[in-house]
């Protein structure tokens, strides 16, 4: 696979331009149009954007690292005149009238977005098998899933069709799929980059992050897009950053928690000995491991359906058949127009989850369920808070085991949900995580996923550089 790194390489030396990236990627893109990683391909609007860029380069104006870079971005976050769907039925036909501020941020570095990426249907699942335009299918072994809800954005990546994309992630829906497909992939903290333009699903746990070849990848896309933003009052004013600027810093000194609850029953042999070897290797780097405890954590996937479906409930309640989407043609009455539109235009797991936000917010079980999932949150909060008192990063699986046979969405849909266990914690704590490559298990590679503090994505991202290092 390409790098940033590589492409800009070439740019600069004249071996290639801008617009023939760009014919390369499109060209990518037809080639392995069987993995159905895209929804939507931009030729046109890609290639003039091309043509932009080598405009400015021929003119000394390069805008960055990005400038030229063919990128892919998840069809969950709006572009403006482009079709917008989030996999599903209800908005297969929907133009965007503006662009997310992630995507204006991208652009506006000079990054060409080639196209839009295929995702589980309004980014509700673990396996891209609820997507209205198919699944996608891991290009590492086509009888397993390639991880949800962005499989899209990670198989554009592992696939090498694009250096680099964007995901959204709301219970590991970067991180998951990352692991399945052996590329990097890196949840930003709640705040650190605007939500505007991204299709809610759980507004208090969304947030947009991005995929690479590389560690060094998802520094240069996340330096792009993060910063405050006036349409987002949840994003952090913190100023904008060179997340790049550690990667070289090494592991020496740096002390890794292990919390014991992820490291006992429920885990693959043949993935814990993936990630223990690379922890060992770590330790004879020069960092020190530490036993640390999350008490709580295993209620976090509990409370996290709970949260994640009531707030899914209230957000895509717009989608109604009046204003835009899907309008049922067999409707007679109001009622009929809002049951028709939605039964029809929504998936079933969509469906699903809707109901069972719509039952957690009722009178009747408001203060049984939903008060207390979110007491639950507090309660991970904190044991992540003191877990961080004795150590600078967390170590954890990404994913129980390899990625799930295909098929399992339907024959088994508790073991898909059971999937986001190491993963969803994050998104209620608000925490950065990265899952990048560390070995092997039955072919196929093993994600290990390190939790960082707060805003402290660079020195995660460090500690991420180590470990892809020492896996080489």
């Amino acid at each position: 696979m390409d790098t940033i790194q590589d492409l800009q390489e070439q740019l600069k030396s004249g071996k290639t331009t801008a617009e023939g990236l760009v014919q390369s990627a499109l060209s990518k893109i037809d080639a392995t149009k069987d993995l159905n990683a895209y929804i939507s391909v931009l030729n046109e609007r890609a290639l003039a954007r091309a043509k932009e860029s080598d405009k400015r380069r021929a003119e000394g104006k390069t805008l960055g690292a990005l400038d030229g870079i063919p990128v892919a971005v998840k069809d969950n976050m709006c572009l403006e005149g482009t079709r917008t769907t989030a996999a599903s039925k209800i908005l297969e036909n929907f133009v965007a009238p503006y662009t997310a501020t992630a995507i204006e941020k991208l652009e506006a570095a000079g990054a060409v977005i080639v196209g839009k990426t295929n995702m589980d249907e309004f980014a509700m699942g673990s396996s891209n098998e609820t997507s209205y335009f198919g699944p996608v299918k891991n290009p590492l072994d086509s009888s397993r899933v390639p991880g949800g809800s962005s499989g899209g954005s990670a198989v554009a990546v592992a696939s090498g069709t694009v250096p680099c994309a964007l995901g959204s992630d709301t219970g590991g829906s970067i991180r998951q799929p990352a692991a399945c497909t052996g590329v990097v992939g890196l949840k930003p903290t709640y705040g650190r980059v605007s939500r505007y333009g991204l299709l809610a699903y759980a507004s208090s746990l969304d947030q947009i992050g991005p995929f690479g070849a590389t560690v060094a990848d998802c520094a240069t896309l996340l330096s792009a897009i993060c910063g405050i933003d006036p349409h987002d009052n949840t994003t952090s004013a913190r100023p904008t950053e060179d997340f790049g600027a550690k990667l070289d810093a090494g592991i020496k000194g740096k002390v890794i928690g292990v919390p014991r609850e992820y490291f006992g029953e429920g885990l693959d042999k043949d993935c814990k000995a993936a990630i223990e070897g690379m922890l060992k290797k770590m330790e004879a780097e020069g960092a020190s491991l530490k036993e640390v405890s999350l008490p709580h954590i295993s209620y976090a996937v509990s409370s996290y359906y709970i949260i994640a479906t009531a707030e899914a409930s209230s957000n895509l309640s717009r989608y109604d058949g009046v204003r835009y989407g899907y309008r049922s043609k067999d409707a007679r009455k109001l009622f009929d127009l809002y049951a028709k539109s939605r039964s029809e235009g929504f998936g079933k797991e969509v469906q699903r989850r809707i109901l069972l936000g719509s039952y957690v917010l009722s009178a009747g079980f408001y203060d049984a369920y939903y008060v207390q999932a979110q007491k639950v949150r507090r309660l991970i909060t904190d044991d992540f808070n003191k877990a961080f008192e004795s150590c600078d990063v967390i170590a954890s699986p990404a994913m129980p085991g390899l990625p799930l046979k295909c098929g399992m969405n339907e024959s088994d849909p508790m073991a898909v949900y059971l999937s986001d266990i190491y993963t969803v914690s994050l998104n209620l704590a608000g925490l950065p995580g990265v899952t990048v490559p560390c070995g092997m298990a039955g072919g196929l590679p093993v994600g290990l996923q390190w939790i960082g503090k707060p805003f402290m994505e660079a020195d995660l991202l460090s500690v991420a550089a180590a470990t892809e290092s020492l896996n080489k």
